[in-house]
């Protein structure tokens, strides 16, 4: 099969896709728009789902089912309810629901916010139970106003469905940790035990604060649901849910690298690897390659050991990869893909061995998502 890769840049949509030996670029769709997320539905349909953002227009959400040829904006796109103060400023994240629940989706905003369509995109009802508990928890007692905002904005993300079962998922919020749904959203409880957050004042109670933490991004493994990576503000983690409590797993990584960055992606059928592209995490956050050495970092052991990747990238590179624009599709061996943030896109076909470069000179690439892969 040929793998074709969805781009979502900071001015518009590009598919990429194998062509004879090489790839090709196609021209961009949605043009001049922010695209944040765009995912090709793996179940049966192929809608693709965009989440897109105009100078004037404002966030919303749009749907096509032939691939990108013509459009259709969401009836009702992801908006907090009537009468709240606050307001949709960009549709961040896109999940499909699971394959037994066809025309479900999941959206994450900023500022956070958790929504759900169950006709394939073209209209979204907030989880209004999320929202509760978010604000709740932003009122507590000795966490007031911990659930803050970064750069990007107080960003929901890595919205993730058990395979097993539809109705437990994960959620991750930049500046408010990681929480876990057992009722499809009905109710909430964090899932933070073991996350270090350095940038907030000592924690009462325990060693760990119960949230305001920052994932980056946070991948379930297919085969094994209970087996999670997370790339952090803080570190690089790995979870067994059944133990409940994230390691990390991020300082087995060369000191002079450390193990600050974004993306975060695990291979299709072996738990135990995974990989992470590092970024400078000092003083200023510069958020470019550690040294100006790009190199996508592999581990074969769950994080006690790891390797750098970089035969065939640029010596010297400064650039990084955001959240979205690391992924892996499910070949074998597997392929690997990243985006940078000088427009370029790097594939390995072969686990990490060797990258090549696959396309340059795009707008800031914010989304590399494979058509028919899971993360």
């Amino acid at each position: 099969m040929r793998i074709r890769l969805l781009v979502s840049t900071q001015k518009g949509l590009y598919v990429l896709g194998q062509q004879g030996e090489g790839w090709a670029l196609s021209q961009p769709l949605r043009f001049g728009e922010i695209i944040s997320d765009a995912v090709m539905d793996p179940r049966p349909g192929s809608r693709m789902v965009v989440a897109t953002r105009t100078g004037h227009l404002g966030p919303t959400v749009v749907w096509s089912n032939d691939e990108g040829a013509t459009w259709q904006e969401s009836r009702k796109p992801p908006a907090f309810r009537a009468g709240s103060a606050r307001s949709v400023d960009t549709v961040f994240w896109l999940t499909p629901g699971h394959p037994h629940q066809p025309g479900v989706w999941w959206a994450g905003t900023a500022p956070h916010g958790l929504f759900k369509s169950q006709d394939g995109g073209e209209t979204w009802e907030e989880v209004a139970a999320f929202t509760e508990y978010i604000a709740e928890l932003n009122q507590r007692e000795g966490y007031a106003g911990f659930l803050g905002e970064t750069p990007g904005g107080a960003l929901t993300h890595s919205i993730l469905v058990d395979p097993r079962d539809p109705e437990h998922l994960y959620v991750g919020l930049s500046t408010g940790g990681v929480f876990e749904s057992q009722d499809g959203g009905n109710s909430w409880a964090p899932l933070n035990q073991g996350l270090e957050a350095d940038f907030l004042p000592p924690p009462s109670n325990g060693p760990y604060h119960l949230y305001g933490q920052d994932p980056h991004r946070i991948v379930m493994h297919p085969l094994e649901p209970d087996r999670l990576y997370q790339q952090n503000h803080c570190g690089v983690y790995r979870l067994d849910r059944r133990e409940g409590l994230w390691h990390r797993v991020g300082r087995n990584l060369p000191p002079e690298v450390g193990d600050i960055g974004f993306g975060v992606a695990v291979h299709p059928t072996d738990p135990d690897t995974a990989y992470v592209f590092p970024m400078d995490g000092t003083s200023v956050w510069p958020r470019t390659c550690p040294e100006g050495r790009p190199a996508v970092y592999r581990t074969r052991d769950a994080g006690c050991s790891w390797e750098a990747c970089r035969e065939g990238l640029p010596e010297r590179a400064w650039w990084t990869v955001f959240r979205q624009a690391l992924s892996i599709y499910p070949s074998d061996p597997p392929s690997l893909f990243f985006g940078t943030t000088s427009g370029e896109v790097w594939g390995s076909l072969d686990g990490g061995e060797r990258w090549s470069s696959l396309a340059a000179h795009l707008p800031r690439v914010l989304s590399v998502r494979p058509v028919g892969a899971y993360q």
